[in-house]
């Protein structure tokens, strides 16, 4: 219960410093943050979520938490646990209800469970908080613990950081939000990921902090380019260039087969990585992320070039040569997640159905889980040969895959329906947004013209590299922690 997550501070800010575009930002922040770390002298911060492998929360907080101790400020990780399944299912029933899907039903059996899981790992680590301590809980799944941590803990201060939401009321929203109505009044502040996500009975206690990446972490840090193909091929994405210096990894990707099996990636036939455009997009087997529109619009893409064919023959070669890219979790790795199984299954049956002369240009990849280190190299290097990264989400709270391939330089094609998306992309300055991700044909016509013209797509990859530089680095995201944390303290020491 309440596990401990050991964070090694690999990357430092004064590794960040010695990059000439990030150096004015950390400066900054070091001084803004000395009176806190001061303030926060004998005190913890703590994080709590509910997973420290998968998605973007678990993917933040370990710079999070690094960068935070290094300006001086004791901050820990904690995750939740339990080994009932029925609580897992019931809160990712919440997630997705807070995104406007799921089944609204929810009973007293759930309320039930849902208290005694995140009683259990609150009494747990009762023993580790004290008096004073700061406490941000990440998400609906351990939103229950704070209330019982303030009930034991004096001038606890304590903070809901919810990092999804839907821009509008659904009776599945509406189901969600009364579910975790209950808790709402342990928390002092609230901070969500855009003013629309903002809970009703969170209004006038929260602020807005955009969700951000850490550019030196191991699936954003710069690669050059005898690094990007070394990892291609140790990966099993490339076939051998030449001698290599290291060996293969231990566990590297494969590819659907036509006959419905994954087998080594470079079968039939190498995946062009460095010599075809590439549409790609990586996320997780779940049907909120699109993958069977965007699949189908590919497709619509390829039949649109035989009815309209460029004039121009080396345009008309580009975009013929054009491969789908849809990666994903292996499935081994997946096994405890029956719908993460079940679309998989259907991406599966969809990718067989399809045409020959387009499943040829179709790539699904199952990415290996078992180094977590190794699984951001592959990513890193995926989306940096990619032409256009894709995240065609029916719903997205965030989606730091689109900031991850901003800040590679790589244009994004998205949509303006799911609020994260758009709080990032400009649409026709760093790539394009789409109405409706579920619209084949408009997806189709997206595609084609990010395609159509080179330097067009490479200086939208420039303006989302900016993009990103300015709004979307850790660096942001720490300075606004920094504030919030130095308000709270400084409460403290005037109610005493």
């Amino acid at each position: 219960m309440a596990r401990h997550i050991q964070v090694d501070s690999t990357r430092t800010l004064k590794d960040a410093e010695e990059y000439a575009f990030l150096a004015g930002s950390i400066d900054a922040l070091r001084r803004e943050a000395e009176p806190v770390a001061e303030a926060m002298a004998g005190r913890t911060l703590w994080m709590i979520n509910s997973t420290a492998q998968g998605g973007g929360v678990s993917e933040m907080l370990p710079g999070i938490i690094c960068h935070l101790r290094d300006l001086g400020i004791d901050a820990r990780w904690v995750v939740l646990e339990s080994t009932d399944a029925g609580f897992f299912r019931l809160t990712k029933n919440l997630h997705n209800l807070l995104h406007g899907e799921g089944d609204p039903t929810l009973g007293n059996g759930d309320r039930e469970l849902y208290e005694a899981v995140n009683r259990e790992n609150a009494e747990a680590l009762l023993e580790h908080v004290k008096d004073g301590d700061v406490v941000v809980v990440h998400d609906p799944q351990p939103m229950a613990m704070a209330g019982v941590l303030s009930a034991h803990r004096r001038d606890l201060h304590t903070v809901w950081r919810c990092h999804i939401g839907l821009d509008g009321e659904t009776q599945e929203t509406r189901a969600a939000w009364s579910f975790l109505e209950p808790y709402h009044n342990a928390y002092q502040h609230a901070i969500f990921s855009a003013p629309e996500y903002v809970a009703p009975y969170f209004e006038g206690r929260s602020s807005i902090i955009y969700p951000s990446l850490d550019p030196l972490a191991t699936k954003n840090r710069p690669m050059p380019v005898q690094e990007v193909v070394a990892v291609l091929e140790r990966s099993g994405l490339l076939c051998e260039p030449g001698p290599m210096v290291l060996p293969r990894f231990e566990h590297v990707a494969t590819r659907l087969q036509p006959d419905g099996t994954f087998r080594p990636a470079v079968e039939p036939d190498d995946l062009g990585l460095l010599t075809r455009p590439v549409v790609t997009q990586v996320s997780r087997w779940d049907r909120l992320k699109g993958f069977l529109p965007l699949m189908h619009g590919f497709a619509e893409f390829k039949r649109g070039l035989r009815d309209d064919a460029p004039s121009d023959e080396m345009e008309a070669r580009r975009l013929a040569l054009t491969r789908l890219v849809l990666a994903g979790p292996d499935p081994d790795s997946i096994a405890d997640d029956p719908e993460g199984v079940e679309v998989l299954e259907e991406l599966k049956a969809a990718y067989v159905a399809l045409p020959e002369d387009v499943r040829v240009d179709v790539a699904l990849l199952a990415l290996p889980m078992a180094s977590l280190e190794e699984n951001a190299l592959i990513v890193n290097a995926l989306q940096r040969v990619s032409t256009v990264v894709v995240q065609n989400s029916l719903r997205e709270g965030f989606g730091l895959t689109i900031t991850e391939a901003m800040w590679k330089g790589v244009p994004v094609l998205s949509n303006s329906r799911a609020c994260g998306p758009r709080q990032q992309v400009r649409d026709r300055l760093d790539g394009r947004l789409v109405p409706d991700p579920e619209d084949t044909a408009e997806l189709a016509r997206a595609l084609r013209a990010l395609l159509r013209h080179p330097e067009r797509t490479e200086r939208m990859g420039r303006a989302a590299q900016r993009q990103v530089h300015d709004h979307f680095l850790v660096y942001a995201q720490l300075a606004h922690w920094v504030r919030l944390v130095g308000q709270m303290t400084t409460e403290t020491k005037s109610a005493a």
